[in-house]
């Protein structure tokens, strides 16, 4: 173990640090990252990017620069794996990538733009409007979150409602979205008026519903597509949401 000139920590510390050194590649590859964003464009580009998904030209406009500088910047920042891309038709759109990286990066730009480009209304913008969403059922006053939190309980929501037949715990989620569990719950209830089981079962019984109205799906089809492994308890749960069983919902609702 290296023997320091002055001695002011435990040996034990010291040897992890030294060994954490050592690792010069793993700094390598986190310079290379902050590379990136040396450039403000760049950086305005990111954030942008953290907020919507765009094609060249539209971002070209927001941006107001050059077809072939966006595209430069673009290129960069896909291959740095900041960005992802996909095609429609001839058109190619990108937006930031799903990963542990991109979102610290985007919460590290936007809190360094708060401490360093303050407001006259940072208070208000930074607070959380009574009806923070337009879908909540809850007239509580909420209290004042910030606005990249309240950003990340709407992508949790997203995520949980666009496949109902995955189940997701709150452990998972809290991985994902880097926000302890505890902190998302009490948020989510905030800006939605519910508990997340409960507002995603609501979620699941709207989408069982129309499917028995608009479809000739099996009934265990219907309970997996929806997030049930038991046909019988998709029927409870149904049968409490609706007041009566979904065969019978159906057969009415039909008629």
């Amino acid at each position: 173990m290296l023997q320091l000139p002055h001695h002011h920590r435990d040996d034990d510390k010291t040897e992890h640090l030294e060994a954490c050194l050592q690792r010069v590649e793993h700094f390598q590859t986190v310079s290379e990252l902050f590379r990136q964003l040396s450039d403000s464009s760049r950086i305005r580009i990111f954030w942008l990017l953290c907020h919507c998904e765009e094609c060249v030209l539209n971002i070209s406009a927001l941006m107001d620069m050059s077809s072939p500088a966006v595209s430069h910047h673009l290129k960069q920042l896909k291959t740095s794996g900041l960005i992802v891309s996909r095609r429609e038709g001839k058109e190619v759109c990108y937006r930031a990538a799903d990963t542990e990286q991109a979102r610290l990066l985007h919460i590290m730009i936007e809190r360094t733009m708060e401490i360093a480009c303050p407001e006259e209304d940072a208070a208000e913008a930074a607070a959380v409007p009574q009806s923070l969403d337009p879908d909540a059922k809850s007239g509580q006053n909420h209290g004042s979150y910030p606005l990249e939190q309240i950003e990340t309980i709407r992508r949790v929501h997203d995520l949980l409602t666009e496949d109902l037949s995955s189940r997701i715990t709150i452990e998972e989620l809290s991985k994902r979205f880097l926000m302890n569990p505890s902190t998302m719950k009490e948020l989510f209830r905030a800006v939605y008026g519910s508990s997340i089981a409960a507002h995603i079962k609501e979620h699941r019984m709207e989408r069982a519903a129309e499917l028995l109205k608009d479809t000739d799906q099996s009934m265990a089809e219907i309970a997996n597509g929806v997030g049930y492994e038991s046909q019988s308890k998709f029927t409870a749960q149904f049968r409490k949401a609706y007041g009566l069983p979904p065969t019978e919902y159906r057969r009415l609702i039909r008629k």
